[in-house]
């Protein structure tokens, strides 16, 4: 599986524990250290150590595994290595007083949006669109 693949994988995998503020940083032209950064939020000890597990764990029953794990003391901010992908799972005061997006902000980036909320985002908007159309009709 090539970088790009495995990143947008990660942020599925992330999304199955319901982690949030995804955002993938393409750092292939800036740097020879990774090919992307995978930074995500959870709210809690918990959260942080179930999105890390879930990650962890799911690609390793697929064969990938991970080449460093550190931060499972703590609990504040998680990283995972991949080499090419490199996934940080932050508590979100961790994530603020850090800001890697912001060290990191000559790299490209994407925010990644969770897929059943945009799912849910777009029906809404469906709804209110037909809503519209059904009282201008009365």
């Amino acid at each position: 599986m090539n970088s790009s693949l495995l990143a947008n994988k990660i942020t599925d995998l992330i999304f199955n524990k319901k982690g949030y503020d995804v955002k993938i940083i393409d750092l292939r032209k800036l740097t020879t250290i990774t090919d992307y950064f995978v930074i995500c939020t959870g709210d809690s000890d918990t959260q942080v150590k179930a999105i890390a597990d879930e990650v962890d764990k799911q690609l390793r029953d697929e064969g990938i595994k991970s080449w460093h794990i550190e931060g499972y003391q703590g609990l504040n901010w998680v990283l995972i290595d991949f080499v090419d992908v490199v996934v940080h799972v932050f508590k979100k005061e961790t994530r603020e007083f850090y800001n890697l997006e912001k060290l990191w902000g000559d790299a490209p980036s994407v925010d990644v949006v969770d897929p059943i909320l945009k799912k849910e985002s777009e029906i809404s908007k469906s709804e209110k669109n037909i809503r519209r159309r059904v009282t201008k009709r009365k």
